[in-house]
């Protein structure tokens, strides 16, 4: 596979990881917020080519029969959440909102933006192409569109207000309408 093939691919995967990005950029983008987001979505975007790779042919059709679904189910939880707390008087917010940037959150999130790449790395395997140099710069495209994504999210954020947290919300629950339409 040609470089060239490699990058639009990689950015076309990365696309899922900056819209959460910059959704959870809203309302989370301390510096280490963004350096745990961006690193777990660089991480699984890295490792998830690699993993279809081993699943191989029959586990694949499992996983793309149900793999959106968990998604979809993932990401829209995540988003009305943050849409609802985007909603909340800011006294009672502040006390419960649960950072995505955190434990099972950061998980889930991780997983959701990267089944694509599960598919990806199975493909890249049957035609025989170099996984490993494909997979790292999937991996590292998807970090630094998460990073920018955050920051672009922040400052629209501390521009528009709680606009942009509901607008966040929204946006991950379209994508995780968008992962059972498309």
């Amino acid at each position: 596979m040609q470089l060239f093939e490699t990058i639009l691919i990689a950015i076309a995967l990365g696309c899922d990881a900056f819209a959460v990005g910059m959704g959870v950029g809203t309302r989370f983008c301390g510096p280490r917020q963004v350096f745990r987001l961006s690193f777990h979505f660089g991480l699984f975007q890295f490792l998830m080519p690699l993993l279809g790779w081993l699943i191989g042919v029959s586990a694949f059709g499992l996983v793309r029969q149900w793999g959106p679904w968990l998604a979809f189910a993932l990401l829209f939880f995540i988003g009305a959440r943050m849409t609802y707390e985007s909603l909340r008087p800011v006294e009672e917010s502040a006390e419960q909102c649960k950072d995505p940037t955190r434990g099972m959150s950061l998980v889930v999130l991780s997983l959701a933006t990267s089944m694509d790449a599960l598919g990806v790395g199975f493909s890249i395997g049957v035609l025989g192409h170099s996984l490993l140099a494909a997979a790292v710069c999937i991996g590292v495209t998807a970090c630094a569109m998460t990073w920018t994504a955050m920051k672009l999210g922040s400052r629209l954020s501390s521009r528009f207000g709680q606009r942009m947290e509901i607008a966040g919300g929204i946006i991950l629950m379209a994508i995780a309408v968008k992962l059972l339409v498309a």
